[in-house]
């Protein structure tokens, strides 16, 4: 073998390890930059998520305020008004995400069968600590439409990357679970919680 001939297929060969070398590399550059991707997700779903809990404790804490107003009111009312708080303590001592969402489902039933009751009452209407109440209220539903909103899309995100192939197989390594959508269970629940005067 000549001189040149050796030369040449060292050559080749260092090219070789160098291609393997730089495929190798950008295959974990790429694996980290995915994984950190999916970190960035997962933090931005559970501070959505957690949001979401803020405007419910709000409204928690706002509904026995209402329902004591409108008690003196409307006496004679009280499983509507017993039906509210009992759904109020539910949702206030759930703790896994499917629980809080049946939770809530179940406190806007309760609260649209309040509504029904504070409508029987016109004085109820003209009496400021429950139109500043209600208003709060109706503050509150909004925000929480929003932030559900919010919730859903950055979960959406992340379920379609966890899914899309070659990003599945690093979602496979960490071991992430497909997050549910916080979705209420019937077109009643969907609606809006109506506060009317």
């Amino acid at each position: 073998m000549t001189l040149l001939a050796v030369t040449v297929g060292v050559w080749i060969a260092i090219a070789v390890v160098a291609v393997i070398v730089v495929l190798i590399v950008a295959t974990v550059a790429w694996a980290i930059s995915v994984r950190n991707n999916f970190v960035r997700m997962r933090n931005q779903y559970e501070e959505a998520f957690a949001t979401i809990d803020i405007y419910l404790k709000k409204r928690y804490d706002l509904i026995p305020n209402l329902v004591e107003t409108v008690k003196g009111y409307a006496k004679h009312e009280s499983q509507t008004l017993e039906r509210v708080i009992a759904a109020r303590n539910n949702a206030a001592s759930a703790t896994t995400t499917a629980e809080k969402i049946e939770a809530d489902a179940q406190l806007s039933n309760a609260i649209r069968s309040f509504n029904v009751v504070m409508e029987r009452y016109p004085d109820l209407k003209a009496n400021t600590n429950f139109l500043d109440l209600s208003n709060q209220l109706k503050t509150i539903e909004s925000q929480l439409a929003e932030q559900r909103k919010y919730y859903n899309a950055l979960v959406k995100k992340f379920n379609t990357e966890r899914e899309i192939f070659p990003k599945s197989i690093i979602a496979g390594f960490m071991h992430l679970e497909k997050v549910i959508y916080f979705q209420l269970d019937s077109e009643e629940e969907r609606k809006n919680v109506k506060v009317s005067f």
